[in-house]
């Protein structure tokens, strides 16, 4: 994957998970700048997800830990779990905000 093709599918990828979470009317605020999506949840909590361009990697930061996504031909997938990425954030975003959301492309 080049470094273009990365950062049209970063790019995607996070304006898609901002603009899901505020469609839903779900309690956080989302905020997205230069790859770099900040969940701030109204119990107090943040969650980061960015783009690592030079390991072509998406990297999520929240109170449950840290994960690292990279593409395996198919599907951004976990380096440890290989909990694909959207299945990932929605799991956790749901948790915060009390409810289920999924937050996979339609």
């Amino acid at each position: 994957m080049t470094e273009s093709q990365f950062l049209d599918a970063a790019d995607a990828m996070l304006a898609q998970i901002e603009s899901t979470i505020e469609q839903s009317a779900a309690e956080a605020q989302c905020s997205l700048t230069a790859q770099v999506l900040t969940i701030d949840f109204d119990d107090g909590t943040t969650m980061v997800v960015n783009a690592q361009t030079p390991m072509r990697q998406l990297w999520l930061a929240s109170r449950a830990g840290a994960m690292h996504f990279g593409y395996d031909g198919a599907a951004w997938r976990d380096l440890r779990s290989g909990e694909e990425f959207f299945d990932a954030v929605s799991r956790l975003v749901s948790q915060h905000v009390g409810r289920k959301l999924d937050l996979h492309p339609r």
